[in-house]
């Protein structure tokens, strides 16, 4: 099937509202669910939710999305889920970094429209990973694809954790044909272990998960069941890690780990990010953008 807007796009835009709404009602379930520990008196944690516009330079609406956003809970001290669909035209700098991924046309006709969702967790318990994942959908005149990912960054490792984490991922990739000759998952696996490595540190920020972007096979349907099988991972890929670590007892030392460990994670969103710096660049709102910042981190 060949990319059909605004049908396909309305189709794509529609799903990730869906999954933005069943993971932030299984988050909170886990905030009712709560666990033993410092914050177990505390009120469960709810997300405050925000509509979030973006404007054309000429002021004309240029879409937005929904910041949902859940702060000093039970669970998560921090975690964001955000969903966006946005259209206009991009600005020369944008319109540069397309070019430079191999996107035509660009300088000639640089409208675009695009949607995802978005989602970075920060946890109370230092025994608890955080995560992020996201999937998404963009379109230009020229060019279509899809991208994604989940990722996962403990500060304290588990080798079951990962093991598990990754298994769920491996399954949702088994589900669909190899990409370029190659198993999908250790195609991915390997993405998301170049993409999320720290240069300035030497080191990767997590233990990985899988990655891809820029995926347009030239089947509009198993790519868009791909990216869906993705998203659909994610709860069954994290959730039973958090309820596994979340009444672990920690020491000082092990929240301080995390608070380094979170500092890793800020350089990192903030120097190299390819989703954080497509957003500023494309004037989209920066508090959703910034979401991902955790509430509270050091440097050693």
């Amino acid at each position: 099937m060949s990319d059909a807007p605004p049908e396909a796009r309305r189709r794509a835009a529609d799903w990730f509202r869906e999954l933005r709404d069943t993971i932030v009602a299984a988050f909170e379930a886990l905030e009712v669910a709560g666990a033993p520990g410092p914050f177990a008196d505390r009120p469960a944690g709810r997300f405050e939710v925000t509509p979030t516009r973006r404007a054309s330079e000429d002021g004309s609406d240029a879409g937005g999305g929904l910041m949902s956003i859940l702060r000093g809970g039970r669970v998560f001290e921090k975690v964001g889920v955000n969903w966006s669909e946005v259209h206009g035209a991009l600005g020369t700098r944008a319109q540069a970094a397309m070019a430079a991924r191999g996107v035509p046309g660009m300088a000639d006709d640089p409208r675009f429209w695009a949607s995802g969702i978005s989602l970075v967790a920060h946890m109370q318990n230092p025994h608890v990973p955080a995560v992020h994942m996201n999937t998404r959908k963009f379109w230009t005149p020229h060019a279509w694809w899809f991208g994604g990912g989940a990722d996962l960054n403990p500060c304290l490792e588990y080798d079951d954790d990962t093991a598990q984490f990754h298994a769920v991922l491996r399954d949702a990739c088994a589900k669909h044909p190899p990409l370029d000759g190659e198993n999908r998952y250790e195609k991915l696996k390997a993405w998301a272990d170049r993409y999320f490595h720290i240069p300035h540190r030497g080191r990767a920020r997590g233990v990985g998960g899988v990655f891809y972007d820029d995926l347009n096979t030239g089947d509009w349907e198993d790519d868009f069941a791909f990216t869906q099988d993705v998203g659909r991972a994610f709860l069954p890929a994290f959730v039973p890690l958090v309820e596994r670590r979340r009444g672990q007892d920690w020491s000082a030392a092990d929240k301080h780990a995390q608070l380094v460990h979170r500092g890793l994670y800020a350089e990192y969103n903030l120097v190299y990010d390819r989703g954080t710096k497509f957003g500023l660049e494309s004037g989209h709102d920066a508090n959703a953008v910034l979401m991902s910042l955790p509430p509270e981190a050091k440097w050693p």
